[in-house]
């Protein structure tokens, strides 16, 4: 079989890994379900932003135009990989959900709802960590009264009917919606483990720019530092503090425990009535469609160190935790990339495929 690789997925992961397989001069196809690149990022809640600077935000070779200091919004970043996939010639076949990936005749078979495949020897998943939003099994306590969104589903406040609005959870999301829907209605948010917020900017500086400079960012998560990261999932304040939400109005409750019709009741027994839940409490990984089991755990999990499957052939980009903090980051897309592409390289029988020639293995038809 020739060398063909295939990119599932053209978020910024699988973006970082086509840039670095164009420049080794590898065969390859990006594929993606969504209508255009960026959709991922459109179909997030309106009022979103990254919470890493424009600096910090760019795939390698492509800044990110703007106040290098300010954080892009949703739509911007969106707008940005559609450009890069542009700047860069990335070969992406969009509308192309895979539903099956399995072993075949040495390499790989990826098949499509439209009845179409597409072979090749190697493939990088970079399907990204915000697959599925977890809801955890209280949630159908609270009875039919109770609108209940997610981080998937809900936009912005207007979708909110009148009355208390819990947000479940409190990491850098749900802060944000807690903010946005207090602006129209009373909010509490749900804690969970003790939050430590990072200073915003330390001697002028973005609390990023210090983090990679001291080498904190690439600190394994094997490491003393990777495990305390890990332990506080810390990110920048920027005004979400508990402290700056409470002058906001916003009610901060310990853990959710439990629920009853249209009230929940919190780990210190108080209770409150809720007219709208927002489940904010993270995601899991959607991998019904890889068809290997040694590929995955008993869960139903990924299997990888450091990107590299223990099927031969097989690789990862842009998972959290895949080498080091950066990993989930948009800044730590390219070098995961980079290393998971040689290493594809140095596993390669010959170098026939570095002609750049796109000799791609039963290529589905483009409508």
């Amino acid at each position: 079989m020739e060398r063909h690789v295939l990119v599932i997925g053209a978020g910024q992961a699988g973006l970082a890994a086509g840039y670095h397989l164009r420049r080794a001069g590898m065969a390859f196809t990006i594929v993606d379900a969504a209508r255009r690149v960026g959709d991922s990022w459109r179909r997030r809640y309106d009022g979103l932003t990254l919470f890493t600077p424009r600096q910090f935000s760019a795939l390698p070779g492509m800044e990110l135009p703007g106040n290098r200091e300010g954080y892009p919004d949703r739509d911007e970043f969106a707008d940005y990989l559609e450009a890069y996939a542009v700047r860069s010639n990335l070969p992406i076949l969009l509308e192309r959900e895979v539903v099956r990936l399995i072993k075949a005749d040495g390499g790989f078979e990826a098949n499509f709802p439209q009845g179409e495949t597409l072979r090749a020897s190697d493939v990088i998943v970079a399907t990204g960590a915000f697959q599925r939003p977890l809801v955890p099994r209280v949630a159908r306590d609270f009875g039919t009264d109770v609108l209940q969104l997610t981080t998937e589903t809900f936009r912005n406040p207007m979708q909110v009917p009148d009355g208390p609005v819990l947000v479940v959870g409190d990491g850098a999301s749900g802060r944000d919606i807690a903010v946005e829907c207090r602006s129209t209605q009373p909010v509490l948010l749900a804690t969970g483990k003790p939050r430590r917020l990072l200073p915003e900017r330390i001697l002028g500086k973005s609390i990023w720019w210090w983090l990679r400079l001291t080498g904190v960012l690439k600190a394994p998560a094997s490491s003393f530092i990777g495990r305390k990261l890990k332990e506080t999932d810390a990110f920048p304040d920027r005004g979400r503090s508990n402290a700056a939400l409470e002058q906001r109005g916003i009610r901060i409750v310990p853990r959710l425990v439990g629920a009853e019709p249209g009230r929940a009741r919190f780990s210190d027994s108080d209770t409150a009535e809720i007219r709208t839940v927002i489940w904010a409490t993270g995601y899991r990984d959607d991998t019904s469609w890889l068809d290997m089991a040694e590929a995955k755990t008993a869960d139903g999990g990924f299997v990888h160190a450091a990107g590299i499957s223990r099927v031969k052939g097989l690789y990862f980009v842009g998972r959290p935790w895949q080498r080091n903090r950066a990993s989930a980051l948009i800044m730590g897309a390219g070098e995961d990339a980079a290393l998971i592409v040689q290493s594809i390289i140095s596993t390669a029988p010959s170098r026939s495929s570095e002609t750049g020639d796109r000799t791609e293995l039963e290529r589905p038809r483009c409508p």
